[in-house]
């Protein structure tokens, strides 16, 4: 009786299982074509540098406008050649061809022209519309001067330099 329930239950197992060949699952679309160690990229616009990024690590893969970059630190300039935007964080995800940029772990901005940190372990950056966001239940830290907020659902316009939580908000102010 043994047998003959242990022959049905692998019977069983095995007959959910299948495999499809059919699948063609390319190599080039899991592995990177380059993989750039302690490397310096830089972005030029009209002959003038407009992002400095430095990483750890950096993968390309092939017929793709995704990158992904370890340890990375990060400057972004005017049409000047001043710095405006610098900061870093654990791993960042590149999507050339949408302008995407999402940041993870540790990440610090700074905001030159406005002074202002901010701090966070996840955040997305829209190029097109200049949007910076977080999840919905994401936290991210600002400091400002005196002035440190906490909240969470965070977005930025780098537009209208303006700046809102969706959810809880805590924050200190110390004034001299």
């Amino acid at each position: 009786m043994k047998k003959f329930l242990f022959l049905i239950f692998t019977i069983a197992i095995f007959s959910g299982c299948s495999l499809k060949y059919d699948d063609e699952v390319s190599a080039s679309e899991r592995v990177p074509e380059f993989v750039f160690k302690e490397a310096k990229m830089f972005r030029y616009e009209n002959n003038k540098r407009t992002v400095e990024l430095s990483a750890a690590e950096i993968e390309k893969y092939e017929n793709s406008p995704q990158n992904f970059a370890k340890n990375v630190s990060f400057k972004a300039y005017n049409d000047k050649q001043e710095l405006t935007t610098e900061g870093s964080c654990n791993y960042i995800y590149i999507n050339l061809d949408e302008k995407l940029y999402e940041l993870y772990g540790n990440i610090t901005l700074y905001a030159k022209d406005q002074n202002t940190y901010f701090y966070a372990d996840i955040l997305r950056w829209n190029e097109k519309n200049e949007q910076l966001t977080s999840g919905r239940s994401d936290f991210v830290k600002i400091q400002k001067d005196d002035t440190i907020i906490y909240g969470s659902g965070f977005s930025a316009s780098g537009v209208s330099k303006t700046f809102e939580f969706t959810g809880a908000v805590t924050g200190d102010i110390e004034t001299k």
